[in-house]
């Protein structure tokens, strides 16, 4: 199977053409081996940090912006979404704190602080 991608890692943007061939993964395309590597994550395991909004109960109208700590299985941004769907925090809430702990081993994680 081949797949083009353009790499994200920097601004160069390189066309990315990843050859998938039983266990074999070749890419070619890149200036340099993050690219490389990108590729090869990209087609044999995907991952997204996974950035939401949660509400703030004893603030009228507000939310608080969140993020995974770390980036999660693409094919688990739909559970991760739901999940943060479910809860809602009282203010004060600081920058960094963790609003939900070991979800697909992320953190959600406060990215605004509301005082």
């Amino acid at each position: 199977m081949k797949k083009e991608l353009t790499c994200i890692i920097c601004p160069r943007g390189c066309t990315l053409t990843v050859n998938i061939e039983n266990s074999n993964v070749s890419v070619s395309g890149n200036s340099c081996p993050k690219g490389e590597q990108y590729g090869i994550n990209e087609c044999t395991n995907p991952t997204r940090t996974v950035t939401s909004i949660v509400r703030v109960t004893n603030r009228e109208d507000t939310m608080v912006s969140v993020k995974t700590s770390i980036p999660i299985p693409k094919d688990k941004i739909f559970e991760v979404m739901g999940e943060i769907r479910k809860v809602s925090v009282e203010a004060p809430v600081k920058i960094g704190d963790v609003i939900i702990s070991d979800l697909f081993s992320a953190d959600i994680i406060a990215t605004k602080e509301i005082l």
